[in-house]
């Protein structure tokens, strides 16, 4: 019995096999379209992505046209095909916008753009692409389905834009541009006002002030000094019981000595 079954089941693989790659050579796009389907629907996506790509442009306009290009966009994104599955789910809101499956298309294409945002370190485009396309659904659909989920990929994108503008920042301190560090540490922190970085970003603002201060010719040593102690009341104000305090208020007392010197 169990030899039967073994040799049953290998029929039918073989008979599918035998089925799929007669619809390839077919020339009936509605012989692969059936197959296609079954491929797709036995989660064979690799298979029904090669016969949708042959039968894509004849099916433009036809009444199947539109669950055709449903599932080639699901099966690219099954795949990880990320871009071409956001394109074509793009292309499915903008071809069919009265589908019940439109919604769905545009957070799935959306979130498909979200997969190709790189690591913090590399160049963004791709990043702020993905927040423009989950913030078109968020807009779009204020009480969809998926609208949880489409703001917290982009609050995770949000924070990768955030991670990058910080240690941007922080690479001009590193290098001693301390004047550069200043304005860009400035930048982040009217950009980001939220920050979670906001209290580090405070703290080597003041230490590039304080360094450029107390390394700078006499002429202008006094406008620099009272910039870093501007920079020191910022991160006061902002967390008074900072992790930086002790190293902080050493500074200060060092602002404050060398600034006697001016009220002679």
């Amino acid at each position: 019995m169990k030899k039967f079954l073994a040799l049953f089941a290998v029929i039918i693989f073989l008979s599918s096999c035998s089925d799929y790659q007669r619809a390839l050579k077919s020339e009936d796009i509605a012989v692969k379209f059936i197959s296609a389907t079954k491929m797709y629907e036995a989660k064979k996506y690799g298979k029904a992505i090669r016969l949708f790509e042959q039968i894509a442009p004849a099916y433009k306009g036809k009444p199947q046209a539109e669950r055709l290009f449903y599932m080639y966009s699901q099966a690219l994104y099954k795949t990880e095909q990320y871009y071409l599955a956001g394109y074509q789910f793009e292309s499915f809101v903008a071809s069919y916008p009265k589908s019940e499956k439109v919604e769905e298309a545009s957070f799935l294409g959306a979130k498909s753009f979200s997969f190709l945002s790189p690591v913090y370190s590399l160049d963004q485009t791709d990043t702020y692409k993905a927040i423009d396309k989950l913030q078109n659904y968020i807009d779009t659909y204020p009480e969809g389905q998926n609208l949880e989920a489409a703001n917290l990929l982009a609050k995770d994108l949000r924070e990768k834009l955030e991670k990058k503008a910080y240690e941007n920042a922080k690479i001009y301190y590193t290098i001693s541009d301390y004047k550069a560090a200043m304005v860009a540490f400035d930048n982040f922190i009217i950009n980001f006002p939220g920050t979670p970085y906001k209290e580090k970003a405070l703290y080597y603002k003041l230490d590039s002030a304080y360094l450029l201060a107390i390394n700078s010719i006499p002429s202008k040593m006094k406008e620099r000094l009272d910039n870093a102690k501007t920079a020191y009341a910022s991160l006061m104000k902002f967390k008074a019981d900072t992790k930086y305090k002790s190293k902080a208020d050493e500074m200060l007392a060092r602002i404050e000595t060398d600034l006697k010197q001016f009220s002679k």
